[in-house]
Formats: C-alpha cells, sequence, structure tokens
C-alpha cells in the first residue's frame, strides 16, 4: 500500500527536488499530492517575467490526469499589484471576487462554484515570480491547506536556487576551461595577427554569435579579424569593423577605458547591430548572397542584440579591444569579471606577438647588415646565397658568407659560422666577414688571410671561436677554372660535376681564434664548365630527423639530383630541404653556391664590374 500522505509526499517532493534540472519537472510531485488533500478540487500555477508578462499556466482537476498547460508571453498589466516582494505572500480570494484582468486562473477556477482560491505568491529570481494555488470548498481545511503550500513552495524556491547555483558552477567550470584553451591556443603563436585571429575564433560561439578584433596603432583602431556563427554574418562583420564609422567612433570613445561596456536596445540606434531592421534587410538575412545582411539585426533573430567591447590592455598600455555580438537570451551573456579575464589574457598574448615581432625585426634587419646586400655579377659565374635564421627565440646567429672580386680576375668565396648566438656572436661575425673580404679584395691568398684573421681573434681576446671556409676561383684559358681552398675547421665544400657526380673538396685547419700563429694549408683542384661548387654551414649538415638521421648523410644525393639548375634555385632547394628534413636543431643554414658557366677569360682579366665601367667610359 502507497503511503500517500502529506508527510510522504512532501519527503518524495524534496528527493524530485534534489535531482531535478528544471522546476517544471516537480509538477506532478507538486500537483497530485496537494489535489489529494480533502476539499481541494483545482490546482493552478502560474509563471511571470518581469511584473506583467505571463508566460505559462498550468492546472489540474480533480478526476482528470491530464494537466491543462498554457504557453504563452501575454501582457497582463493588472497582474503587477500581484508581484510579491522577497518572502512568499499566501492570500485567500472568494473565487466570485477575482478578476480575470489581473487573474488568468479565475476561468478555471469558477468551474467550482462557492470555491475560495488559497494562493501562495513568490519570486524565484530577480527577472519575476510565480504562484501556486488551489480551489478549495467549504470542507476544506483552509489553515492545513496554506500550510501545505508554503512547504511546497519552499521546496519549489529551493530547487530553483539549487538548480540555478548548479548553472552556476558549471558555467564558472566552463568558462575557466575555456580561458585556460584560450590561453594555450593564443599563446602557441608569436603571430600577431594568427593570435588576434584566435582570440576571435575561441570566443565563438562559446562567448558570443560575433566578435570583431581591433589593434591599436598610432592612426587609430586597425581591424584585424572578424568571425561569425554565419558565414554570411561573418562578411558583414568584417566589413563593419574596416569601415563602419559608428563602431570607429565607439572605439574611439572607449580610449583606454579598462572597463567591458554592454550596449543594447536604443544604445545601438544608429549602429549596424541595431534591432530595426526593415523587412528587406531581414529577407536578405534569410536569403540574400550576404551583401545585404547585418549582423544582430532583428530579421528573424529570436533574441535581441548586445554588444560589448572589451580594451586589451598589457603591461600599463592598450593594444587594441575585442567587440563581442550576441544574440542569445540575457541569462546566457557572459560577466563582466569573464570579459575581463578574456580580455587581460588576450592582451598578454597580442602583446608578447608584438614584442616578438618588433624583435624579429631588429634581429633580421641586424642580420642582414652582417650579409653582403649583393653578390657580384659577371658572365663567368653563376653566384647565388641562401640564408634561413633557425633559432624560434630570434638571437643574432653567427653564421655569414660574401663573395669578393679579386685584382688578378678571380673569385673568392668565404663562409662561416661564429660559436653561439647573440651580440657577442654578432660582433665576431662583423669583424670576421670584414677581416676577410678586405685582405682578399686585396689580393691575399686564402691562407694568409684565414690566419691574419686568427691573429686578429687573438689580438681581440675573442671568447668565441669559429670556423670559416675561403675557395678563390681563377678561370683559366682551356676553359676550366681552378679551385684553391682553404679550411678552418669548417665542412669541406662540395663539387657537383656536369654528369651529376658530387665530391668532397678535401681541406683542413684549426679553429679560429684558438691558438697563436696558425698556418692554414691550400687544397687546389679544377673544375669544368658547368660545375658548381656549394659552400655551407653545419646548420644544413647538422638538420636532424626523428629518427635520429642527420641530412649530411642524403646531402650528395640531393645535390645530384639538382644537377642542370642555375645556383639560385640549388641554394634554395637545398636549404627548403634541410628545413623540411629537420624534426630537431635549430641552427642557421647559410648556402653559397657558385656555378662555373666556362666562359674563357680572355685577354683581360678584369673584375667584370669594372669591365662595364670600362665600356661605359
Amino acid at each position: 500500500m502507497v503511503d500517500d500522505t502529506w508527510s510522504s509526499a512532501l519527503h518524495r517532493l524534496w528527493q524530485a527536488a534534489s535531482r531535478a534540472e528544471e522546476v517544471s519537472a516537480l509538477a506532478d510531485d507538486v500537483y497530485a499530492p496537494l489535489l489529494a488533500t480533502p476539499g481541494v478540487h483545482l490546482v493552478v500555477g502560474t509563471r511571470w517575467e518581469d511584473p506583467q508578462i505571463l508566460r505559462y499556466m498550468r492546472a489540474l482537476r480533480a478526476g482528470s490526469d491530464s494537466p491543462v498547460i498554457t504557453a504563452t508571453a501575454r501582457s497582463v498589466p493588472e497582474a503587477a499589484v500581484r508581484e510579491p516582494g522577497d518572502e512568499p505572500v499566501v492570500t485567500r480570494i472568494p473565487v466570485a471576487g477575482l478578476d480575470d484582468a489581473g487573474w488568468p486562473e479565475a476561468e478555471l477556477l469558477r468551474r467550482t462554484p462557492g470555491a475560495t482560491f488559497v494562493v501562495c505568491t513568490f519570486r524565484l529570481d530577480h527577472r519575476g515570480w510565480a504562484s501556486l494555488g488551489v480551489g478549495v470548498d467549504a470542507s476544506a481545511d483552509v489553515a492545513a491547506v496554506e500550510g501545505r503550500l508554503a512547504q511546497a513552495v519552499d521546496v519549489i524556491v529551493a530547487c530553483h536556487t539549487g538548480i540555478i547555483q548548479r548553472g552556476r558552477e558549471a558555467r564558472r567550470g566552463a568558462d575557466d576551461a575555456l580561458l585556460a584553451e584560450a590561453s594555450l591556443q593564443m599563446d602557441s603563436s608569436l603571430d600577431v595577427e594568427e593570435t588576434l585571429r584566435r582570440v576571435a575564433r575561441i570566443a565563438v560561439p562559446a562567448v558570443a554569435e560575433g566578435a570583431l578584433v581591433h589593434l591599436l596603432r598610432s592612426e587609430g583602431p586597425e581591424f584585424v579579424a572578424a568571425t561569425h556563427v554565419s558565414v554570411q554574418h561573418r562578411r558583414a562583420l568584417e566589413e563593419i569593423g574596416r569601415e563602419n564609422p559608428w563602431l570607429a567612433a565607439l572605439l574611439a570613445r572607449r580610449g583606454e577605458d579598462e572597463d567591458t561596456v554592454f550596449l543594447s536596445g536604443p544604445e545601438l540606434d544608429g549602429s549596424p547591430f541595431a534591432d530595426t531592421a526593415d523587412a528587406s534587410d531581414a529577407s536578405d538575412a534569410s536569403h540574400g548572397d550576404g551583401d545585404g545582411a547585418r549582423p544582430g539585426a532583428a530579421g528573424g533573430d529570436r533574441h535581441s542584440t548586445v554588444i560589448s567591447v572589451s580594451t586589451l590592455r598589457a603591461r600599463g598600455r592598450v593594444v587594441g579591444s575585442i567587440t563581442f555580438v550576441y544574440q542569445r537570451p540575457e541569462a546566457r551573456l557572459p560577466s563582466s569579471a569573464f570579459l575581463r579575464s578574456l580580455a587581460t589574457r588576450a592582451a598578454l598574448s597580442i602583446d608578447n606577438a608584438l614584442l616578438y615581432e618588433l624583435r624579429r625585426h631588429a634581429v633580421l634587419s641586424l642580420q642582414e647588415h652582417l650579409l653582403p646586400s649583393q653578390l657580384p655579377v659577371t658572365d663567368q659565374w653563376d653566384l647565388s646565397a641562401s640564408y634561413e635564421v633557425g633559432d624560434p627565440m630570434l638571437d643574432v646567429g653567427g653564421d655569414f658568407y660574401d663573395a669578393v672580386t679579386r685584382p688578378d680576375g678571380s673569385i673568392a668565396l668565404l663562409i662561416g659560422d661564429v660559436c653561439g648566438r647573440g651580440a657577442e656572436a654578432a660582433a665576431l661575425t662583423g669583424l670576421a666577414r670584414h677581416t676577410l673580404r678586405t685582405l682578399l679584395e686585396q689580393g691575399t691568398d686564402p691562407g694568409t688571410a684565414l690566419s691574419r684573421l686568427n691573429r686578429a681573434l687573438r689580438q681581440e681576446r675573442a671568447s668565441r671561436f669559429l670556423t670559416a671556409v675561403v675557395t678563390t676561383l681563377a678561370p683559366r684559358a682551356d676553359g676550366t677554372a681552378l679551385l684553391t681552398t682553404c679550411s678552418a675547421g669548417h665542412p669541406s665544400p662540395l663539387v657537383l660535376r656536369s654528369d651529376g657526380t658530387v665530391s668532397e673538396v678535401l681541406t683542413g685547419g684549426l679553429l679560429l681564434g684558438v691558438l697563436d700563429d696558425v698556418s692554414y694549408e691550400s687544397h687546389e683542384e679544377l673544375i669544368g664548365p658547368d660545375d658548381t661548387v656549394v659552400l655551407f654551414t653545419d646548420g644544413l649538415t647538422e638538420s636532424r630527423e626523428a629518427g635520429g638521421a642527420f641530412f649530411e648523410s642524403i646531402l650528395p644525393v640531393r645535390l645530384a639530383a639538382l644537377r642542370g639548375f642555375d645556383a639560385a634555385h640549388i641554394a634554395e632547394s637545398l636549404t627548403q630541404q634541410a628545413k623540411a628534413y629537420r624534426a630537431s636543431g635549430q641552427d642557421d643554414i647559410a648556402l653559397l653556391v657558385a656555378r662555373w658557366t666556362g666562359v674563357p677569360p680572355g685577354a683581360d682579366l678584369l673584375p667584370h664590374p669594372l669591365q662595364l665601367v670600362r665600356t661605359a667610359r
């Protein structure tokens, strides 16, 4: 036998309330026990938004298994006087005295002649209130009925409060997870525009339906990225971000204001987000190709548009702003605290990217000044070079190269690598390259040039060593060229013959800057027409794949496959192949390539640039 007393029913109600995800799920556990109370013929509940908007009404009559449910959004102005304060209010009213204008329950209650309406009104949250009432006849113990109503309302209020609290905790957990993911995503890129695009993509649709991001430049806000759940509206947002004067004025007014501002309703009048789109706009938004779409315009959207603008501030300076566009109920709008946290994280990521960009430009500019701006142009040699920065932190590398013409008509190629990175390495790079260049331009032989550079490094008491190789290329009357190579601990050059074979120029010598009075021996060999000499730093050969093998092991094969190509293609191809091959290692890669065309030198062996000058005279 089921225990159907009120106390057991109330116990079941509390159990149901602890599991419920919606207050409406309690209806059966509330209505049936109240209807079983002696003298009760009807149970009816209402839910109101604001003082006078009736959202729904639910009624269950004695002897019926099916409730009457009226879903509506009807305005009942006279019902505003019924709105309760903070505490529930229980009232007894004769049904005959109910006014339809303020009591939508009256029509149902009148079906029980002579009944009394006992109703408890109570507040659920700041957005609205509710009522739970019963129609009773003269046999009812009204005081007992009032007590049961009050107890049922206590359970309903507690259930609603618990649902809100659990929702807040879930939302807080989701917000924390989103912020953590946002930080990981934004911090994984050091490119400014990519970081800004990630800010927008992360926020939609988790935070808002649309987002626009602007970077603050000296001349004002610069649009960088926009996204929207609708591709059609994304295009419109991009146009707004670039050209809309209303938004530009808003961002300018915001200035350095750190608080997030929310705008809606009349505050959006005159903006592209206003909810006053005409029918044609609505039609375009639903069926058009996107040209007439207005992000946030009413145009069939269920909820009014709200926008928020958050200033992106990092390290005491404003770096930009992020504008969110919402078409969702108020309860699902993010809090100002969440938006501030997201804006702070975004700003730091953006500022880090900006600082990295400034540093990258500075380092690359310095690196360019440590390398020749151009190589000699001659009919006898096809010259080219390639340089790839490998350090993600962008310290200045120590790799260098150069090619110089010599008084006897030959060309000298030089390439080197200073140990380490940074300012000291850059200083030694400049010293080494310019010392060798000056000596070789004066006609000094490669061995003597390296010895004198070594002496200069020892006199300067340089704390770092360096490697280098110098090769002179002297044309001969028979169409060949004489290679004279001298190395100071540097990887040996390779020669790609016209028949596709690859050989190594065997030479060796002590590192520069280690010992005093070091001499260097030269190695000579001949090359023929279309033979190519390749000089490189160890960043090329020591590029390592995931399995541990070095690019050095396949370099001859890769070079042989480039037979017949010009120097520029060979240099660029080898650099990119090594970069793609590399799973570990971050050393810079420098290559200097010279292809001998086989053009005889003729009677005049002056350098080609001088020949051009003489001809011009």
